[in-house]
C-alpha cells in the first residue's frame, strides 16, 4: 500500500476534496486507509465538522471529536492565515521537528493507504525558516501535486514542481482539478502541462466524471 503527501499549488485548490474522495474510494473497496492533516489554519472550534480535518474524519468514517481531531490534526490554528502567521497570532509556533516526527509515526503505522495532507501551497511558511516543501522533503514521501485549470495555473504548477525538484521531492502525480467557469479548458491545461512534465503522470478531475477520475488515481497511488 502506498503513502503519499497531498500538496497543492496554493490554498483552496482542492487538496481536502481530493483526499476525501480517495479515502471514500478505498473504503468502498474494503480497505482501511488512514489520513492526517497535522497543520490546520482557519479552524473554528465551534464548527469542527466544517474544517478540513472534520471532512477527513468523516471520509474515514470516524467521529469528529476532540480526541479524533488531536489524533490527525494536533496543530489547529484559528486565523485563516499562513501557519506561521496564524501561530504567531496565538503566541505559538509550529515546532518543525515535532511536526516531522508526528508525520513519520503515521508513516510507520501498519501498511495501508496513507495520505498526509499539507496546508496551503508548496511554499507556505510553517515557521521562521521552514515551508511545506521542507516538510515534504523531511517526510521522505512522494507527493501528489494538486493544481487547477484557471488562467495562471500553468505557471503556478510548473513553479511548484521546480521548487519540489530543488529538494529532491518526488511527485507521484499531478492532479488538475477542473476550475469552475474557467476561461481555460481542462484538456488544454493538460495538453500544455504534458509538454513540460515528461515522466510525471497527469490526472484530471472533471466536474462531470469525478468518481471515474478518482478511481484511476487511487489505483496509481496504491
Amino acid at each position: 500500500m502506498g503513502a503519499n503527501f497531498i500538496t497543492g499549488t496554493g490554498t483552496d485548490i482542492g487538496k481536502t476534496w481530493l483526499a476525501c474522495a480517495l479515502l471514500r474510494h478505498w473504503r468502498g473497496e474494503g480497505r482501511r486507509p488512514a489520513a492526517i492533516k497535522p497543520v490546520l489554519s482557519g479552524f473554528d472550534p465551534l464548527l469542527p465538522q466544517a474544517s478540513d480535518a472534520g471532512a477527513l474524519l468523516a471520509a474515514l468514517g470516524r467521529e469528529v471529536s476532540i480526541a479524533e481531531l488531536d489524533a490527525i490534526a494536533p496543530w489547529r490554528l484559528a486565523a485563516p492565515l499562513s501557519p506561521d502567521m496564524a501561530a504567531a497570532r496565538e503566541g505559538r509556533r509550529i515546532d518543525f521537528a515535532e511536526l516531522v516526527d508526528f508525520s513519520r509515526r503515521a508513516i510507520a503505522a501498519p501498511d495501508r493507504p496513507l495520505l498526509i495532507e499539507g496546508v496551503g501551497g508548496v511554499m507556505a511558511p510553517l515557521d521562521e525558516r521552514h515551508t511545506v516543501r521542507d516538510w515534504i522533503a523531511a517526510s521522505g514521501l512522494p507527493c501528489v501535486l494538486v493544481a487547477g485549470s484557471y488562467l495562471g495555473s500553468l505557471s503556478h504548477t510548473l513553479t511548484a514542481l521546480e521548487a519540489l525538484a530543488r529538494v529532491g521531492a518526488g511527485v507521484t502525480a499531478i492532479v488538475v482539478n477542473e476550475t469552475p467557469d474557467s476561461a481555460v479548458a481542462l484538456n488544454a491545461t493538460l495538453e500544455t502541462l504534458s509538454r513540460f512534465v515528461a515522466g510525471i503522470p497527469l490526472a484530471a478531475i472533471a466536474r462531470d466524471s469525478a468518481p471515474a477520475d478518482v478511481a484511476r488515481l487511487a489505483e496509481l497511488l496504491c
